[in-house]
């Protein structure tokens, strides 16, 4: 075991590779210049390793000088560790010159559902540096910026794009608790129109109140005007402190929910024109970190 090793045994580094070049070169000449030494102080080296083991390492032949037994066997040892810090070096430093990876996501999505996870990924993976980028109105890919993205989908991607689904669309109002204080009897959809509802206006391509008490068959209703807000996260909070109801795609109120800050008036969703996935350019799913993040993201789902 590594915490058994005495340490303080070691032999200088610099000798253990003048060590190895003269070894492998077996002349202390052209192992002086491949290291930028001098004769002597490769020499020095050689001599200090051999005092330090108690054995002779070399052995001259003539004008030539060769390996003894002992220096045979260590020569073996000493090659093998120094090919490995050789590698894991190596490693290192490709690990320390890889870019962030840049991860693109809508800030309430980013808000409430993914920022509070990215700890477990930084404790899983501690060498991927990550970068979170939110996108506020935008609500397409930013492959010029980002190496994946998290967004909201309709239709079809360009080829060049990989697309994995995380979730369904499912819309669904939210509000607090205190809002229904005094019902004894779920809500209707017909009876939302009556209470205060929270609408973000970058959304209203995707849904809307509207659409969404159309989809619910309400036909016959008083002319809606909603609070409008520029991001979910605003309706959200304003839900959460009674001051509305919010309607809401995906998952983005699921710890709200669990913790009862949050409830459904009822159990009724609509399906949307969409879904929730993950996207990246095709080229980059060869990147080992793209593939760690993917892995792990559809591990949290």
């Amino acid at each position: 075991m590594a915490g058994s090793v005495d340490f303080r045994k070691l032999p200088p580094l610099k000798a253990l590779k003048g060590f190895e070049a003269v070894a492998r070169l077996l002349s202390v000449r052209r192992a002086a210049e491949e290291l930028n030494l001098t004769h002597p102080a490769v020499s020095h080296q050689v001599q200090q390793l051999e005092q330090d083991l108690g054995v002779k390492l070399f052995a001259r032949q003539g004008r030539n000088i060769v390996l003894t037994d002992e220096g045979e066997r260590y020569y073996i040892c000493v090659q093998g560790a120094l090919e490995q810090l050789v590698l894991g070096s190596d490693a290192m430093r490709r690990q320390s010159q890889q870019p962030a990876l840049r991860v693109q996501s809508y800030i309430t999505f980013s808000v409430r559902w993914l920022a509070h996870r990215l700890t477990r990924f930084r404790s899983q993976y501690p060498h991927i540096e990550l970068h979170l980028m939110t996108s506020g109105n935008g609500w397409e890919f930013d492959e010029a910026h980002a190496d994946i993205g998290i967004i909201y989908h309709r239709g079809t991607l360009p080829e060049h794009l990989y697309w994995v689904k995380l979730f369904d669309s499912e819309l669904f109002p939210v509000c607090s608790p205190s809002l229904l204080e005094g019902c004894e009897e779920p809500l209707t959809p017909q009876q939302l129109t009556g209470y205060p509802l929270l609408s973000v206006y970058t959304e209203e391509k995707h849904w809307n109140w509207q659409r969404w008490f159309s989809a619910c068959g309400v036909t016959e209703r008083q002319a809606i005007t909603p609070v409008m807000v520029d991001t979910l996260v605003v309706a959200l909070e304003m839900a959460i402190n009674g001051e509305g109801i919010a309607l809401v795609n995906g998952p983005l109120v699921n710890d709200d929910l669990a913790s009862g800050r949050l409830v459904r008036p009822f159990d009724l969703a609509v399906e949307g024109e969409g879904s929730w996935g993950l996207v990246c350019r095709r080229e980059l799913l060869q990147n080992p970190q793209v593939q760690t993040f993917i892995g792990w993201l559809q591990q949290q789902l």
